[in-house]
């Protein structure tokens, strides 16, 4: 293959006003990456970002894989867990995190331009899996002279590439892994609940079958925003939308006069789609006339605006993905994390026609990752249910289970920092022990700067205390 160029800060594809959000990546461009599907990337970009500096030996490696909607920028969803003395320590290890494909942020998607044809991809860019990520995401560390990986860690679909990435390598290349919030395969809850979003975005009619203007203002902004709000429910729970909200007005009538300008909340309306045919005066009649004649009802708009707090939330979110995120990527993604299966080819035929207990070939996969891996769950996720890590643990050579106690369903991996960083240092303590010595300790801490700064986080899930 091809030598991979390393672009440092060069964006290959800067009309990407996605990948323009995430601050400070890096760029790699794989000359020719065979997908798994047998279609082909010519000239694949993916993006990335690091901190640390890699030792003399090159295996002082952390790999941090980001979430359906993440990006490379760990600091901008994980930040409480990276930094000087914390769970990912620059000043000890070399963490690299990169743009899954498919994603809008940077590494080759739907956004991309195809180099026979000078146009982006739009709504035929080649379906690729999370095996496909770790494969790409593997040729831009042997470009950076990585030789071996400490630790690959990850949550939710970052999961599912924690767990390939040692299956899609040479044996010992990954020395431990921690999947958290995840499965060994997508469930066909998961599976209903992601076709359920896919359907919001099909219906608006500005979809135009993926071919449309890929700014968040040309996009099928109502689709998304539908896709997104329901979305949410899969990532909280009952109990955490309950206590937060219960049976509140929307934030926008608690709040009379706002303090600061900081203060004041965003317009919650959604994009709307025009009924055809239908016309509104200012009051929210409908002009037109009925079947039977009549004229003067009241249409839905007048009913529209949110009632409830919970309301309003929701549709903050779908206002607030609609900014950030593609619909064609958000598509592409969602199909990547349905066809997650571990054991998906590699059970030959005469074994899977003689095994009845998939456990039993979910053990036999599984018998190639690191022994003692640490899988953690959280105790009320509805999405990723807590059994499927316990599964995952018990068919993982030597594994052990943590659960992070919280209230806010699957995203507690992206909220109960102070959990997950005592369990993630604990385990790097006990596995790298050479990582903690004073000598390795004294090493350049190149990126603590930029761990440390601070702003409005764009993809991670912490919201302020008006909510």
């Amino acid at each position: 293959m091809a030598k991979v160029k390393l672009l440092d800060g060069y964006n290959p594809n800067p009309d990407n006003y996605y990948a323009s959000l995430i601050q400070g990546q890096k760029f790699a461009v794989i000359p020719h990456l065979e997908l798994d599907s047998g279609e082909v990337l010519e000239q694949c970009p993916v993006a990335y970002k690091t901190w640390g500096v890699l030792n003399d030996t090159c295996d002082n490696v952390l790999v941090i894989c980001h979430a359906l909607t993440g990006s490379s920028d760990v600091s901008d969803w994980w930040a409480p867990l990276l930094g000087r003395e914390r769970a990912f320590d620059p000043a000890r290890f070399f963490i690299f995190c990169a743009n899954v494909l498919g994603s809008p942020y940077g590494s080759a998607s739907p956004l991309t331009v195809e180099p026979s044809t000078g146009s982006q991809y739009a709504g035929h860019f080649p379906q690729t899996t999370v095996r496909d990520d770790v494969r790409a995401h593997k040729h831009v560390l042997d470009a950076l002279g990585v030789c071996t990986v400490a630790a690959v860690i990850g949550g939710s679909m970052g999961g599912m590439t924690t767990l390939e990435w040692p299956l899609c390598t040479e044996p010992g290349y990954v020395q431990s892994i921690i999947p958290i919030a995840t499965a060994a395969d997508h469930s066909a809850w998961g599976i209903s609940w992601a076709e359920t979003q896919r359907q919001c975005i099909y219906s608006d009619p500005k979809f135009d079958d993926g071919y449309y203007e890929p700014t968040p203002e040309g996009q099928p902004s109502a689709g998304l925003a539908a896709a997104r709000m329901v979305a949410m429910l899969t990532y909280r729970s009952c109990v955490s939308f309950d206590a937060r909200f219960g049976r509140r007005p929307p934030r926008q009538q608690q709040q009379k006069k706002p303090q600061s300008a900081a203060a004041v909340e965003p317009p919650l309306d959604l994009p709307r789609i025009e009924v055809p045919g239908q016309k509104t005066d200012n009051s929210g009649t409908n002009t037109a006339a009925s079947s039977n004649g009549s004229v003067g009802r009241k249409s839905h708009a007048q009913r529209r605006d949110p009632s409830f707090s919970a309301q309003g939330y929701l549709h903050y979110q779908g206002q607030k993905f609609v900014q950030r995120f593609d619909a064609n990527c958000y598509l592409h993604i969602t199909n990547k994390m349905d066809a997650h299966d571990v054991t998906l080819g590699r059970i030959p035929p005469t074994d899977a026609a003689t095994t009845t207990d998939d456990d039993e070939a979910l053990r036999t996969v599984l018998a190639r990752v690191p022994p003692g891996a640490l899988v953690v769950s959280v105790e009320t996720d509805a999405l990723f249910l807590p059994e499927q890590q316990e599964r995952l643990a018990a068919c993982l050579p030597g594994a052990s289970l943590a659960v992070l106690r919280s209230s806010d369903g699957h995203d507690g991996f992206l909220l109960e920092f102070e959990q997950l960083g005592a369990l993630i240092e604990g385990k790097l303590r006990r596995d790298f022990p050479r990582f903690y010595d004073a000598e390795s300790a004294a090493n350049s801490v190149e990126g603590v700067e930029a761990v440390l700064g601070g702003g409005a986080s764009l993809t991670g899930e912490m919201e302020g205390d008006a909510w």
